[in-house]
């Protein structure tokens, strides 16, 4: 398949053209040889070197992903320029990009290898979840800002995209094993195998468990706490069909517990368990490269009281292809159907369908400018089906037969100015649907008999929300330095925010045969501007450092009032903070590797219960020494939150403090 691909533009650009195939498909290891840096083709379908595509992206290497000693995906990104992560349970952290983070955050898309992983029940990402290992990742692309019209449905503050390795490309294997402080294990394995000439595989499994954070807050129940530990299983397989056609099949297992925080930003102890099947086939025809796939998720997450049953289906096809030599075109279709029982109240669904056409030009106008359009159109079809508690004040099903139509659209050029200046200018409207949850699958009655009583339910009526952002970015390289340097400006703006219930905020009041009623709500507008400095480079033998400062102003334009926000948790100007900064240094010789990770985040606040609470800034340290022995074994020891014992970085006095832990590795690859 490699072969297939044409260079073109090489002196300006080295942007593979014509024949280039989807991340599922295409030999990464190949073309990071070539290109001397990570290469990506998810912003245009085509494989481009990561600084040259016309989206704000960071890539994560998977050599990065072994000397950060981390054992989760969170602490990683936590490291990457404008990422706020919230810590709020040894077992959980929420992930955002540029602020407007919060509980089960729901504006963030996180896929692996082209399938969500994003939970559209209560539209979060767990990542705990996540069916795979971390040596089975090739790379982590992090997408900064509104997506959609590229990546998909509800891509609103940014992606994390996950690419594993392809085992036609590369025989992975390893082993790790990890044990240390807070009781903490850890195992995963990782097989490939080659199944004659045409079929390879690719196996993986590990499992985890550690105790949660010790617990001083007078607000956290014992019954609220889960020692968090969790179990998966992947398998990926690729299949030479013919010369030019593939066949990609993955399929994927998880099953964990851990203590939470709800949308509410309320403890709960969690149950959470995933499945998955995926199938793509590729086929390089003279219409172009042409992809058709389809993926099943499975979820069942259980909260005290409540049992959520989601499954999603999705297909796709698209095609990419060329039209002369400057211009490549990929036109897409997706479809898919998702579904939610109502919980705790049970026997209803709620549903929705969505047919989404999408186009994608990228136009290489000189060797120095490259120009890219993308447009998408989501039409959901929402239906609900099932009984009413007696006592609801909407009890007729046609309330939810509703139609939303909304457009997406993301707009890049990127200019060459000369070989060590690039000029980058972005624009992006993306969608956020309400959730399944939001939309009416939280049904939660009282006990008494209307009108006592009050009812905690969906709202049919909630808008999407809407968020436009527009950036400028410049790139320099420092060849003197053996250094790269860049400046972004930011500004974006969010229509029609939803919000949470709030019980201090009656919806419908009650009558003589209804109970008081409250719902989710649109809030009103939000405004967000910013800008970013960010640096990396090398240093003599061995060395190797990176720095960058995010600053994100928020300003709320609520409907009601100031005080409404912090009622339905969407308060951004108040949670938000305003810098996030991080510095890395390593050294690292054939055996040795030392690396070291600072974090620092300003003041801000969360919630405690209707009203909020400060979190004090906050630095953390962390990092890793290992060794490689003579038969490439890696022995090491890491550690996390090295400057204190204990350390608020969510929550204020109500929560949980992250604790300082510190493991023994051993791991083996080959």
């Amino acid at each position: 398949m490699k072969k297939q691909f044409l260079l073109a533009g090489a002196a300006a650009g080295l942007t593979l053209a014509a024949t280039a195939a989807q991340a599922q498909s295409i030999d990464y290891g190949s073309l990071e040889q070539l290109f001397n840096e990570p290469v990506t083709t998810s912003a245009t379908g085509s494989p481009q070197r990561s600084t040259e595509v016309p989206v704000d992206m960071t890539i994560i290497s998977s050599s990065d992903i072994k000397r950060s000693g981390a054992t989760d995906l969170p602490t990683i990104l936590s490291r990457v320029a404008g990422v706020d992560v919230l810590n709020f349970a040894a077992g959980q952290s929420d992930v955002g990009i540029r602020g407007y983070n919060q509980a089960r955050s729901p504006r963030l898309l996180v896929l692996i290898n082209g399938r969500q992983v994003y939970l559209d029940h209560f539209g979060y990402t767990d990542w705990t979840a996540l069916p795979i290992s971390l040596s089975e990742i090739r790379q982590i692309e992090v997408v900064r800002g509104p997506n959609s019209a590229i990546f998909g449905f509800n891509a609103v503050s940014g992606v994390v995209n996950i690419i594993t390795f392809n085992p036609r490309f590369d025989d992975t294997n390893a082993v790790d094993l990890r044990t240390g402080t807070g009781e903490s294990n850890f195992v995963s394995v990782v097989k490939t195998m080659h199944l004659g000439d045409k079929v390879s595989v690719r196996l993986s499994a590990g499992g985890q468990h550690q105790n949660e954070w010790k617990d001083n807050s007078p607000n956290v129940t014992a019954a609220q706490i889960h020692n968090p530990s969790t179990l998966h299983a992947n398998i990926d397989a690729v299949a030479e069909l013919g010369a030019n056609t593939q066949l990609r099949v993955e399929g994927s297992y998880s099953n964990g517990q851990a203590s939470q925080v709800i949308s509410t930003f309320a403890y709960a102890a969690h149950r959470i368990k995933t499945n998955s099947l995926k199938a793509t086939v590729t086929s390089d025809t003279k219409l172009g490269l042409i992809q058709v796939q389809g993926y099943h998720n499975d979820l069942d997450a259980l909260t005290p009281g409540r049992r959520y049953l989601n499954g999603i289906t999705v297909f796709s096809v698209e095609d990419l292809f060329k039209v002369g030599a400057a211009h490549t075109v990929r036109l897409g279709l997706e479809y898919r159907d998702n579904q939610l029982n109502t919980a705790s109240y049970s026997g209803a669904k709620i549903s929705y369908k969505v047919v989404a056409p999408s186009v994608m030009w990228n136009w290489a106008v000189t060797p120095k400018l490259s120009l890219t359009a993308a447009g998408r159109m989501d039409s959901l079809t929402l239906k609900r089906t099932g009984p009413f508690p007696v006592g609801a004040p909407q009890t007729n099903n046609a309330l939810w037969d509703r139609d939303i139509n909304e457009a997406s659209v993301n707009l890049g050029a990127v200019f060459k100015a000369s070989d060590k200046d690039t000029l980058r200018a972005t624009y992006a409207r993306g969608v956020q649907a309400p959730t399944l949850l939001e939309l009416g699958g939280l049904l939660i009655p009282p006990a008494t008999p209307a009108p006592t009583g009050a009812l905690i339910t969906g709202n049919p009526s909630l808008d999407p929300a809407i968020v436009t952002n527009y950036q400028l970015t410049y790139d320099r390289d420092l060849p003197s330095l053996r250094a790269r340097a860049s400046v972004k400006a930011f500004a974006q703006k969010t229509e029609s925010v939803k919000g949470q219930f709030s019980t201090a905020a009656i919806d419908f009041p009650s009558t003589a045969t209804t109970w008081n009623t409250y719902v989710y709500k649109n809030t009103g507008d939000s405004e967000m501007m910013g800008f970013e400095l960010a640096a990396s480079g090398k240093i003599g033998a061995g060395f190797h450092w990176s720095a960058d400062t995010t600053y994100t102003k928020v300003e709320d334009t609520p409907t009601l009032t100031t005080a409404a926000l912090t009622l339905r948790k969407v308060n951004f100007d108040a949670t938000t903070p305003k810098y996030r900064s991080n510095l890395a240094l390593g050294w690292a010789n054939e055996q040795w590797a030392v690396d070291g990770y600072v974090h620092q985040v300003s003041k801000f606040s969360s919630y405690n219960g209707n009203l909020l609470e400060p979190v004090p800034a906050y630095t953390t340290l962390a990092g890793r020494v290992s060794y490689k022995l003579q038969n490439g074994i890696v022995v090491g020891v890491d550690g996390v939150n090295l400057l204190h014992a204990r350390e608020s970085q969510a929550k204020g006095p109500s929560g949980l403090q992250a604790e300082r832990r510190v493991q023994f590795t051993l791991s083996k690859t080959w």
